[in-house]
């Protein structure tokens, strides 16, 4: 396996895709496929597939294929997920209750180990077999837990805060979802999902694909 700073960052993001699909093959029952089956799959060049992989050793065999089970437990083991991180979620508005609601973070083998919030009225309630607990305490309970990522779901100018305290209890990387650039240490990984440009980028396409079937419905009303 080649050093990870000579792997690059769109190889990496890939890995998770190439995961969730053989976890769907593995569902159906299918033990053996192809880089051409993953490729159709999950829309990626199956010899960028094959390049991809090559990064981390030899997986497959010629003519036949990746036995699913084997090359999942793999990649499972490249991205960490045999690890089972703990994380915490900081913040149980409808995003953050949603997101310690979601079942296929467990499958991956993170496991929700705490949960906090600062508004009086959430604080003590509970989420399946979770306590919301005062952010106050974060500090004791991370180390407590052996908490390894924290999740922010806050609004963002609260978002900075919160990572400052995640940091200084001792995370080792954020999920950030709040709509601002955090400033974090480098040795802090972290990742960020802002909704708002998602959607924006979708309604760019959807708005530019509208005009040119306007134009094209005009030019064809002309002709």
């Amino acid at each position: 396996m080649q050093e990870s700073s000579s792997i690059s960052k769109a190889t990496v993001d890939r890995l998770p895709r190439y995961y969730r699909c053989l976890c769907l093959l593995s569902d159906e029952g299918i033990e053996i496929a192809s880089s051409e089956e993953l490729g159709r799959r999950i829309a990626v060049n199956p010899e960028q597939i094959r390049k991809d992989l090559a990064f981390f050793g030899q997986f497959g065999k010629k003519g036949v294929g990746y036995y699913v089970a084997e090359l999942q437990e793999s990649i499972g083991a490249i991205l960490g997920l045999d690890r089972h991180w703990n994380i915490a979620v900081v913040g149980m508005g409808h995003l953050g209750v949603a997101l310690a609601n979601y079942q296929g973070i467990a499958r991956l083998g993170f496991r929700i180990a705490a949960l906090f919030d600062v508004n009086p009225v959430v604080i003590g309630t509970r989420l399946g077999e979770r306590r919301v607990e005062d952010i106050a305490y974060l500090s004791e309970i991370v180390a407590e837990r052996g908490v390894q990522i924290g999740v922010i779901a806050v609004p963002a100018p609260q978002a900075q805060d919160v990572a400052d305290r995640l940091i200084a209890a001792g995370i080792r990387g954020i999920w950030n979802f709040a709509p601002v650039k955090l400033q974090v240490p480098e040795t802090v990984p972290f990742v960020s999902e802002d909704l708002s440009v998602g959607l924006s980028s979708l309604s760019y396409f959807l708005t530019h694909s509208a005009c040119e079937d306007d134009e094209l419905s005009e030019k064809n009303n002309r002709e």
